[in-house]
């Protein structure tokens, strides 16, 4: 059983049938397994953006931290640097990691940053009702593109392979069981791990139907080969009837930034200081 109660007592506003709820549970039962195993979740930080996704960090009792649009990954980074022994956890959306904090994912995953980036991609702007993203479909209609928008989605997955990261996944808020797995991978993992789910907007762009009869799990595939990990993530490119590539892409073990950097060596050896006398001593 775990020691506390892990989903607050805060109202919760998310949409009836929002993909977060998927996310937000996924994570509980991942908090609640490492718990059961002797983790301490007074050392799991979770850190969130800007958007409905970044309500988790009121939902879940651990350690979280609001940043402002697009600069999740950094004070992620700040806090898996200022102390290495930390389990931190960036929840972002696709707007959120995507345009305005592109930069900062693509210089997490160059530098392997011990971190775990859940990204929230809804393909919609759904906290400001429905503006198009980098990942929305080409033609998407919204609020700012009523007609259509002429762009052409990025590929994250194909993205993080090219700029180096280390665990490279993709999940669907309607798939919970690979989810968790997908979670308690990239956790587990020593470096920088991505994992971008496929996370259902019920008002804005409720794409269930499309998902559900193309998505499928990656069984015969070796996660190793960078080659092959490109060539499943090119697979589906957004805008046709390819079937859509669910589980691990790519994993691969390389020395982490704070190792590099020497960060590693001054590790808090206390285990019964708190995370905020360990904030003090580090400010």
């Amino acid at each position: 059983m775990t020691g506390r109660q892990l989903i607050t007592d805060a109202q919760n506003t998310w949409c009836p049938g929002c993909g977060n709820f998927s996310i937000q549970h996924t994570l509980k039962n991942v908090l609640s397994e490492m718990e059961n195993e002797g983790k301490s979740l007074d050392d799991v930080v979770l850190v969130s953006g800007i958007g409905c996704h970044a309500k988790i960090a009121d939902y879940l009792n651990i350690n979280t931290f609001y940043s402002i649009h697009g600069r999740t990954i950094p004070v992620a980074t700040g806090i898996k640097l200022g102390n290495p022994n930390l389990t931190v956890i960036c929840c972002t959306g696709d707007g959120d990691s995507y345009a305005e904090g592109l930069d900062h994912l693509i210089f997490a995953a160059k530098r392997n940053i011990d971190i775990t980036v859940i990204v929230h991609n809804n393909r919609v702007y759904g906290l400001t009702t429905g503006q198009y993203t980098p990942t929305s479909p080409l033609g998407f209609k919204g609020k700012s593109t009523p007609s259509g928008t002429a762009e052409y989605p990025v590929n994250p997955i194909e993205l993080m392979l090219a700029s180096g990261a280390t665990y490279v996944a993709r999940g669907y808020s309607k798939k919970m069981d690979l989810l968790k797995k997908l979670v308690m991978e990239g956790i587990s993992h020593k470096g920088f791990s991505f994992i971008d789910v496929l996370q259902i907007c019920a008002t804005f762009f409720p794409a269930a139907d499309y998902y559900n009869p193309r998505v499928y799990e990656l069984s015969d595939h070796d996660r190793t080969n960078f080659e092959s990990a490109c060539s499943k993530a090119r697979e589906w490119d957004y805008n046709s009837d390819a079937r859509i590539a669910l589980g691990t892409f790519f994993t691969r073990s390389l020395p982490t930034f704070d190792e590099k950097t020497g960060r590693h060596e001054e590790r808090v050896t206390d285990k019964k200081q708190s995370l905020r006398d360990v904030f003090l001593q580090k400010t």
